[in-house]
């Protein structure tokens, strides 16, 4: 595997944590919102001591659509206004989706970066725009559950690990489930960037996409994607040269993507060849639990052979 030319994934700006009354936009770049779930995610949040604002379109519908929650300018403005609104010190995703790739070449980048960086909350098709705002704007973010998802409303471990990485991210440092194992043994140290692997491998290519991954530990989850589909998109992500580089692979849920034995296989198939150590359902994205994972931190890589436990740990705090 030969890494292209460019600058290898590198750590990038941390934003500071959250403290009780501190003001927190929640946006949808994406889909539309179930309005009982949005309420019931602004609850949990005032309930935190944060001060939720809602962005125009969060509770909005495309007129004709009916998957987007409003115009695409519209989903980019709610954005842009939360991120460059000097007394927000986060911004929440409602929930995924699709759209994101819609909106994200409408954002005046050159002004996010300008604002600073800021805690940015998200999974799903929310990758577009953490892979922009690593590759744009230089902010690290954090990969995990939004505001008026299931998996945030009704499993409390992954509220709590949430939570504590928003107020004591120093205190949850070291990540993974039970249920963590060695797909390949052994030890990497890289920067932690990734997301939904359909979305990354639909990045790859486009006006501002990832080139490589030099120095690059990877996170992958994704839902609803059978293993024939599976295969191709992680066969589009080698084939593009988006993997070139990466170091270590750290995968979570394969939610209604068909018998894991088989994705196991094409996990198996398409990863092992790489050389790399791979740890497989190590408990992020669309599963029943959910932990926060940071992105764009510098982070150790954990599968030991003697089948030990798999770990990600790591080497900073998500936030100062």
């Amino acid at each position: 595997m030969t890494s292209r030319e460019g600058v290898p994934v590198t750590r990038l700006a941390r934003p500071y944590r959250l403290a009780p009354g501190s003001r927190v936009a929640v946006v949808a770049p994406s889909g539309p919102v179930p309005a009982d779930r949005l309420e019931e995610g602004l609850a949990v949040l005032r309930d935190w001591g944060l001060e939720p604002v809602v962005g125009p379109h969060v509770r909005s519908t495309h007129p004709d659509l009916d998957y987007l929650a409003g115009p695409d300018a519209g989903r980019a403005e709610d954005f842009q206004r939360a991120w460059c609104d000097p007394s927000v010190e986060a911004v929440l995703c409602a929930r995924g989706g699709y759209g994101a790739h819609r909106m994200v070449d409408l954002v005046d980048w050159e002004a996010i970066r300008a604002a600073g960086p800021k805690v940015f909350v998200g999974y799903s098709d929310i990758t577009v725009l953490h892979e922009a705002l690593a590759l744009r704007a230089g902010f690290a973010t954090l990969h995990g559950p939004m505001v008026a998802t299931e998996t945030f409303l009704r499993d409390a471990p992954t509220r709590e690990h949430l939570r504590a990485t928003l107020f004591t991210p120093e205190a949850v440092r070291t990540l993974g489930l039970e249920t963590a194992g060695a797909l390949v043994p052994g030890r990497a140290r890289g920067v932690l960037y990734g997301g939904c692997a359909g979305l990354l491998a639909a990045d790859a290519g486009t006006p501002g996409g990832r080139s490589h991954a030099r120095g690059g530990l990877l996170v992958i989850e994704d839902t609803g994607e059978g293993p024939y589909r599976l295969d191709g998109v992680l066969t589009r992500l080698l084939r593009s040269g988006a993997l070139d580089g990466v170091v270590g692979v750290a995968c979570g849920s394969w939610q209604e993507c068909g018998p894991y034995e088989k994705i196991r296989a094409v996990l198996a198939d398409r990863l092992a060849p790489l050389g790399i150590p791979v740890v497989e359902e190590l408990g992020f994205g669309h599963g029943p639990t959910a932990l926060t994972i940071p992105l764009g931190v510098p982070a150790v890589l954990d599968a030991p052979a003697d089948g030990g436990r798999c770990t990600l740990t790591a080497e900073v705090s998500a936030l100062r």
